[in-house]
């Protein structure tokens, strides 16, 4: 991509709206006068008083207990060295995304300008007050060091440098489970570890603390391996020095190893290097974005290795995301005073036991495999498994308690674990999910308004993703002027203008809509003329397996799409018509919408055809459908044209498919508010959980309410997805932003994958 392009689209990203990734949200209501002295004078002297009393109230009268801190220098950010407070302040509000949307952790972070070890530790100190633990972050050696010992020392809240722990965390659970797979002792194995950071001088000490012996490791830095005759080194570095004087080279220390562990620089192993390493070596390449050696070239030299690296697109990705949030999450859940040895290597040995459990299907469908299991190529979790909060943070919290550092005992363990759960319904994990199984097995997706930049700057992002393959629709001279004038890289992409006569496959596309369409009042005449309009001529594409799937509608009306796609690709066997959907991406998850964009004013047996067709596709994105057919009524309590067709659908629904869980008429509050329908109505099929589908009873109601949620509710919609067509076409919101337009794009690419797989 684009250096330029790549370099606007992060700028944009975070600038765009209101600046920046993070924000403070009230979690009280603040609608009245009342509420308003609650929150503050004169109502707020009550917990202020209660905390006087005692400090630890200050856990159950405010945010204390969910807040962590994200506290750094900027002296040592990502792999940008030391630029600056202000400068690491994007990463430290990336790094509180990453808290909230994995583990429900609240963030503040803090950027410190100094680089004084006793005025950043006095500085923390005086913070302790207002939160429940600190997260150091980008702090450079050997400084990182001595800020955490004291911090740890010196205060009474969890405190994690997380560039030193986290990766030791992570890569001593897959420490543990490649050992096993190759049949290696721990207290045995001869380990090279090339780096001598804060990351390494963790992972190191991790690693002994799992059963290495320290005569069988041997580190390096920049200058060299670390020995006894060196004399630049510090006391923490000093403790890993080795008194082997065959070792002065990486290759001296690589000959019969069992593990190499790379926190380095890119391409510094050598296939040579590889096959001097013992029989079933282990090698955990972790520099970033390239490997000490390349994934391809490792496993292809030896086929008996165990490769992990920091990248996402291989196998074995040592990722701290896996471990950080979940730490803090049962640190805090326990309010412990610290993050201890115990906790860490609870922490280190729950991720490495659920890599030997059964993968959920949600997690295979997201990484589009058959049956991800324990192995040389999953020796740890996917970051996508959402069982992590409640493995690992269950772990962490019972290591806090068995260890004495934990301030609130927890009786109720599965009910800590059901709250863990709940605690990740809130976000947008299935969009992540959906977006990571489409890269998995990309399809071309042909545009249909390619002479239009937001077109073209999505189709830029989606085939730089690796979401999907673009074909362009439109003027090759106006696209390749809108390609040159804002620096995209799409010069490699196929562009055909269905306007030309050299147009490829134009006839044979015409003589196929003829004969479909001749005994409808189209000439061959008509259909050569047709096939000029590139929704036509899209649709055509996907039905002759020239492209996968279509995208249009930005530009034009809905019907302008819809009508060519039944023409001549038309309903899938056994559907008789289609029908649109939304899934709207809510504070309390993903609920399905149906039909907000088709059928004006469907019948009984429109609605029942409606709800299958909603409720199959809700499947394919692997959650279980729990639909409610709304109306103004609760089953019976009015009567209407409305009411008594929803009740009249839901009855034929029962009688033909009584495995579906479905229920109404009802009122939407009933549908969304599980409590409110049980105490009402106990005879519900829903009862026990909130509708995560609502039928609609018309188009104007489903249409009016996808539009409030998402304006009013700041609900993200994504849609409308075509249901029912044969093959994969996909209908733009007028206007839609190139963030919508990725979304829709990436539901195509799943749209075609789920379809190949049903024609297979």
């Amino acid at each position: 991509m684009n250096t330029t392009n790549r370099k606007l689209d992060a700028l944009n990203y975070h600038a765009k709206g209101r600046p920046g990734k993070i924000q403070v949200v009230p979690t009280k209501p603040t609608n009245s006068q009342r509420d308003l002295t609650m929150a503050y004078s004169p109502g707020v002297a009550e917990p202020c008083l209660k905390i006087a009393e005692n400090t630890d109230d200050v856990y159950k009268y405010t945010a204390k207990g969910n807040l962590v801190a994200v506290i750094s220098n900027g002296t040592a950010v990502l792999g940008l060295g030391n630029i600056g407070p202000e400068a690491s302040k994007p990463v430290m509000e990336g790094k509180g995304l990453l808290f909230k949307i994995y583990a429900d952790i609240d963030v503040f972070d803090l950027e410190l300008n100094t680089q004084n070890v006793d005025e950043f530790v006095n500085i923390v100190k005086a913070l302790e007050p207002t939160f429940g633990g600190v997260n150091l972050e980008d702090i450079s050696a050997p400084t990182c060091f001595e800020i955490e010992r004291r911090l740890k020392a010196e205060m009474n809240i969890p405190v994690m440098h997380d560039d030193q722990h986290g990766t030791a965390i992570i890569s001593g659970a897959a420490l543990i489970n490649a050992c096993e797979i190759q049949g290696k002792d721990l207290s045995q194995i001869k380990m090279v570890v090339n780096g001598a950071g804060a990351a390494a001088v963790s992972c190191s000490k991790m690693y002994l603390s799992l059963g290495v012996k320290k005569e069988n490791l041997v580190m390096f830095d920049i200058n060299g391996v670390l020995n006894n005759s060196r004399t630049d080194l510090d006391e923490t570095r000093m403790m890993f020095a080795t008194d082997r004087a065959d070792v002065v080279t990486l290759s001296d220390a690589m000959k019969n190893a069992d593990v190499f562990i790379g926190l380095s620089a890119g391409n510094v192993v050598t296939p040579a290097m590889l096959l001097s390493m013992a029989e079933n070596p282990i090698v955990f390449a972790m520099a970033n974005p390239t490997p000490e050696i390349d994934y391809e070239t490792a496993v292809n030299t030896r086929e008996d290795i165990i490769m992990a690296t920091g990248r996402s697109d291989f196998p074995n990705q040592v990722n701290n995301v896996l471990g950080f949030p979940y730490i803090f999450r049962g640190a805090l859940d326990v309010r412990a005073t610290a993050i201890n040895e115990e906790m860490k290597q609870a922490a280190a040995h729950a991720i490495a036991e659920l890599a030997k459990k059964p993968v959920p299907e949600a997690v295979n469908l997201a990484y589009n495999t058959k049956n991800l299991k324990f192995g040389r190529d999953y020796i740890i979790p996917k970051p996508m498994d959402q069982r992590l909060i409640v493995e690992v943070s269950m772990a962490v919290a019972k290591a806090a308690v068995d260890s004495g550092v934990a301030r609130k005992q927890i009786t109720d363990w599965n009910a800590y674990a059901e709250e863990l759960q709940n605690r990740i319904g809130k976000d947008d994990r299935l969009l992540r999910s959906i977006s990571l199984k489409a890269k998995q097995s990309p399809k071309r997706v042909v545009f249909a308004e390619a002479d239009n930049y937001k077109i073209l700057r999505a189709a830029q992002i989606v085939k730089d993703e690796g979401i999907a393959t673009p074909i362009l629709l439109g003027n090759k001279e106006r696209i390749k002027q809108i390609i040159e004038e804002t620096e995209l890289e799409l010069g490699d992409v196929r562009i055909i203008d269905p306007r030309n006569e050299d147009c490829p496959h134009a006839d044979e596309y015409a003589q196929y809509l003829y004969e479909k369409r001749q005994r409808r009042g189209i000439t061959l005449y008509e259909a050569k003329k047709l096939l000029t309009d590139r929704n036509y001529y899209g649709a055509s594409m996907v039905q002759f397996g020239e492209a996968d799937a279509l995208i249009s509608g930005l530009t034009k009306s809905y019907v302008s799409t819809i009508k060519p796609a039944l023409q001549i690709i038309g309903t899938e066997p056994g559907v008789s018509r289609v029908a649109g959907m939304y899934m709207m991406i809510t504070q309390k998850g993903p609920v399905f919408f149906g039909d907000t964009t088709v059928n004006v004013n469907p019948t009984v047996e429109e609605l029942v055809d409606i709800t299958v067709l909603v409720e199959k596709s809700v499947r394919q994105f692997n959650i279980q459908p729990r639909i409610a057919h709304l109306s103004y009524s609760n089953f019976g309590s009015n009567d209407g044209p409305i009411p008594e067709k929803s009740r009249e659908a839901v009855r034929i629904l029962h009688e033909r498919y009584p495995d579906m869980v479905v229920d109404g008429e009802m009122q939407a509050n009933f549908a969304i508010n599980a409590e409110l329908l049980a105490d009402n109505f106990p005879f519900a099929t829903l009862n026990g959980k909130p509708a995560n589908t609502l039928i609609f009873p018309n188009l104007e109601s489903g249409n009016v309410a996808y539009k409030l949620l998402q304006e009013l509710g700041g609900a993200e919609a994504v849609g409308p997805i075509l249901l029912g067509l044969n093959k994969p076409v996909h209908v733009l919101q007028l206007g839609s932003s190139v963030r919508e337009i990725v979304n829709m794009v990436t539901i195509a690419v799943l749209d075609a994958q789920q379809k190949g797989e049903q024609n297979k």
